[in-house]
């Protein structure tokens, strides 16, 4: 059978202690039988490990983060565009996804498609506004509160008993267990991310995770669940198991009709000792760990770009259980010449 050609962009390259979904997304594509691929990779910082794993992109640009504007992140899109003919684009990150979405016409416009959640979508699951969207869907959500200055985590503290958990807009996560660790993640968390902090209700239990798929009229074309094993510092995911769980497996499904969610997304889920779920957070995106969901039997990454190239893609309804995930650590020794092609150049 002949392959389909095409050429395929990627953000998310920073295969660190706070992975990317990059490079997982990129070895699912390849792994597809029905697509020649050629990867672009699209990179913000020039020590992103995905620019010098060999064989993994074809060529490298790099492009200016969102913080600079939607308007120069996608003129340098178009730049590319120019020279590599992009079929589709993949954006994997949170902070990101705002720029791309407000320029998914003009992009689809010179040829460039993407599958993306709706504006609309994107907002309502924001980690501010999470108890609404609990509310609306009926979904059990831990209890927030928005902070704009460090001041009020004293009226916070009227509201929850320590411990409480400390998030940023886009990401990071830290408990606090009394106010003086609050204010640090405050710190750390506003320094990073800006204003509002969010402060949740800590929920205790057991952390489970499930990637998945819409197809913006209702239906999961997938979805895969997983208990995470080995947890880092930064809240990540280093090792994980799928799931037999019919439970978190109704909840996705009501959600994505519902909400008739477009795209990929993650929901993050506490699965307390009364058998009790809640939703700490919805990502909008394919996460870091979508390459267990493909050797599980759901190529979630390839069916995405099926329906971004508008084709007809049948929901996936069966995984394997007790398949496992271990991240690991890896050095790599490459040539100064690359590095420096990418930080001189901006491409490789």
């Amino acid at each position: 059978m002949n392959r389909q050609k095409i050429i395929l962009a990627v953000t998310g390259l920073n295969n660190t202690d706070n992975p990317g979904p990059g490079v997982p997304v990129i070895r699912s594509i390849k792994e597809s039988k029905d697509f020649d691929v050629r990867v672009i990779g699209l990179v913000y910082e020039n020590l992103e490990p995905g620019i010098y794993m060999e064989g993994l992109c074809d060529r490298i640009f790099q492009i200016p983060y969102p913080s600079a504007g939607s308007e120069e992140l996608t003129e340098r899109i178009e730049f590319i565009h120019q020279q590599e003919k992009i079929d589709v684009l993949i954006p994997n990150f949170d902070a990101e996804l705002f720029s791309f979405m407000k320029n998914e016409g003009r992009l689809a416009d010179k040829g460039i498609k993407m599958f993306l959640p709706t504006l609309k979508q994107f907002q309502e699951r924001e980690k501010d506004k999470l108890p609404a969207y609990g509310k609306k869907y009926g979904v059990k959500v831990p209890d927030s509160m928005n902070l704009g200055t460090i001041n009020q985590i004293a009226d916070m503290e009227k509201k929850f008993n320590y411990p409480v958990m400390v998030k940023g807009q886009f990401y990071d996560a830290y408990p606090a267990y009394n106010e003086e660790q609050a204010k640090q993640a405050f710190r750390k968390v506003s320094a990073k991310w800006g204003l509002p902090v969010i402060v949740q209700e800590f929920v205790a239990g057991t952390e489970v995770n499930v990637v998945a798929l819409g197809d913006g009229k209702g239906n999961t074309i997938a979805a895969v669940p997983m208990r995470k094993q080995y947890i880092t510092d930064k809240g990540k995911a280093w090792g994980g198991i799928t799931l037999a769980d019919d439970k978190m497996m109704e909840l996705t499904l009501s959600l994505i009709h519902k909400t008739q969610w477009k795209g990929g997304l993650e929901l993050e889920l506490i699965k307390t000792n009364s058998g009790e779920y809640y939703l700490v957070e919805i990502n909008p995106r394919i996460p870091a760990w979508v390459y267990l969901a493909v050797g599980a039997g759901q190529n979630i990454p390839e069916a995405l770009v099926k329906l971004a190239l508008g084709h007809d893609v049948q929901p996936m309804t069966s995984y394997k259980i007790g398949k496992m995930f271990v991240r690991y650590s890896y050095d790599m020794i490459v040539d100064l010449e690359r590095f420096a092609a990418i930080s001189m150049n901006k491409e490789i």
